[in-house]
């Protein structure tokens, strides 16, 4: 497993994580199930899919709703993808 795919994983795992924990609002849960989603599409270039996981992230930083301790794991999402992307 290269390097990349290795982050790739605990991207993963992080946003099972968020979208697992039920003290997170059903919303900010979907979104990261659907920024799962994309990154897991390898019909996509690697930086068209973290760029658009990042593009749903970003949103669900910016909810009114989302508690601290969730937009704090949506912001280390973001900046392990945009490693991800200057990885390739």
């Amino acid at each position: 497993m290269t390097g990349v795919e290795e982050k790739l994983e605990q991207i993963k795992a992080v946003l099972d994580q968020l979208a697992e924990d039920t003290s997170v609002p059903r919303n900010i849960r979907r979104g990261a199930e659907e920024a799962k989603r994309i990154m897991e599409n390898k019909n996509e270039a690697l930086d068209v899919r973290a760029a658009g996981a990042i593009s749903i992230l970003d949103e669900l930083a910016n909810d009114p709703n989302i508690p601290l301790h969730g937009r704090t794991l949506v912001w280390n999402i973001i900046s392990q993808l945009e490693a991800v992307q200057q990885m390739k």
